[in-house]
């Protein structure tokens, strides 16, 4: 179902599989139509398990020439051991990138000694390798990558930073079931700060599930603020979002 509301465009799929083969098959389509006139196509991945649908789903489309993406991620945890499976680097590789012949994989963590240079390195390779396509989710409390709102900036003079991550985040994180306890959560992370999301031609918004669905409404409905991050995205020109009816119960 294809609804508008608000002047927002909504794809909206009566469960979260469904929600996840539309979206890869538009997204597929994008990328080998950038492939076709670009030698190379640098795509913005997202890590969370809102995300495992349309992923699973474009592990699955045929005919992408993977040996020229370069894979990116917008954000990672500071504090956890290298091998943690809730890394948002280990997370993707697990889901999908281990199962793609990429170019390259550039992961956050491993872009510099330290967080200072982390940040900076990772900024660098930004500014080289300018995304073509993004894979964006919503927060619970409206962030996009790790942009909470008492943080997020839309003029931002950053293009990676390290931010400190409010309480409902961190809920979050253990509602998803990738910790146990909200003390198990890193209170601190690196996100992509939003003017580089921004920046991006083309995003494949996806966000399933009831918990999502008050994000998803002040998102369609409330002011454009980062009091809900994500409602930048309503200026962005080529956003595709994909919700499933639960996700969107709140703006059907």
């Amino acid at each position: 179902m294809h609804i508008t509301r608000n002047n927002v465009n909504l794809n909206v799929f009566e469960t979260r599989e469904e929600m996840g083969r539309a979206g890869a098959s538009l997204a597929a389509s994008e990328i080998r139509r950038m492939l076709s006139v670009k030698e190379t196509v640098n795509i913005l991945f997202a890590a969370a398990p809102s995300q495992n649908d349309i992923l699973k789903s474009l592990s699955e489309e045929q005919g992408i020439d993977w040996s020229r993406v370069n894979a990116f991620h917008m954000d990672e945890y500071i504090g956890l051991p290298e091998n943690a499976p809730q890394s948002f680097g280990n997370y993707l590789y697990e889901h999908f990138f281990k199962f793609k012949n990429f170019r390259n994989i550039y992961y956050i963590s491993k872009s510099g000694n330290d967080i200072e240079s982390i940040c900076r390195n990772y900024s660098e390779l930004l500014r080289e390798n300018a995304i073509d396509i993004g894979f964006l989710g919503i927060g619970e409390n409206g962030h996009i990558a790790f942009n909470d709102p008492h943080i997020a900036d839309f003029n931002d003079p950053l293009a990676v930073k390290v931010v400190e991550l409010d309480d409902v985040c961190r809920q979050q994180q253990v509602n998803d079931g990738c910790f146990r306890s909200l003390k198990d959560v890193p209170e601190k992370a690196v996100t992509l700060t939003i003017p580089v999301l921004f920046s991006i031609p083309v995003i494949f918004f996806t966000a399933p599930t009831i918990n999502k669905a008050k994000a998803i409404h002040d998102m369609v409905y409330g002011s454009i603020s980062t009091e809900c991050p994500a409602s930048i995205l309503r200026n962005h020109k080529h956003t595709c979002i994909f919700l499933d009816t639960a996700s969107a119960s709140l703006v059907i």
